[in-house]
């Protein structure tokens, strides 16, 4: 069977149309919901709050209302805080709800611990801040052995008691009297 070429069902160009319709249509749709919830907004808030008259009321009948509306928006007020605080303690209550939750199905795994190799001068930039600029080789610091040094201590080794104290006090006596 000899391989044919298809070509693609749809264009580019197409597909380029279909986007920017698909979008335009959106766009619409969008627009629409949102001049819906103004008008929904407009609609609740006329129903629930009338319009003041206040032309041609005197003034002891404008304090009234001033005072009427002040105990209304007082009383709000109480409201909002009491379910504010309701609301606070319903999610504390939750949370440690949750919390317990976890706890008894023991979902807590400890991570495993990994060795970290940080060196001395890591170290005390962690500890003293970056201003310090301390910087110490420990390895520099190490006392150095000469093989002079051992060969010397040897024979001092293998004679024990007096005899061996004797020599050691002569050879550390003889270098200096020379």
């Amino acid at each position: 069977m000899p391989e044919v070429e298809r070509k693609p069902k749809i264009t580019a160009s197409r597909k380029l149309l279909l986007k920017s319709l698909m979008l335009a249509k959106a766009k619409e749709c969008w627009e629409q919901e949102h001049e819906e919830r103004e008008a929904e907004k407009a609609r609740y808030l006329a129903e629930r709050i009338p319009t003041l008259q206040t032309r041609g009321l005197s003034l002891s009948a404008l304090q009234d209302l001033c005072r009427e509306l002040h105990a209304k928006v007082e009383v709000v007020d109480e409201e909002r805080y009491d379910i504010e605080a309701k609301c606070l303690h319903n999610t504390r209550e939750i949370k440690d709800l949750k919390l317990k939750v976890l706890d008894l199905r023991g979902k807590f795994k400890r991570p495993p611990l990994r060795r970290v190799r940080v060196s001395a001068d890591a170290m005390l930039r962690a500890l003293l801040g970056s201003k310090h600029k301390v910087s110490m080789d420990l390895r520099a610091n190490l006392k150095s052995v000469k093989k002079e040094d051992t060969e010397k201590e040897r024979p001092v080794e293998a004679m024990s008691g007096m005899e061996g104290r004797k020599k050691m006090f002569d050879a550390a006596k003889s270098p200096t009297t020379q």
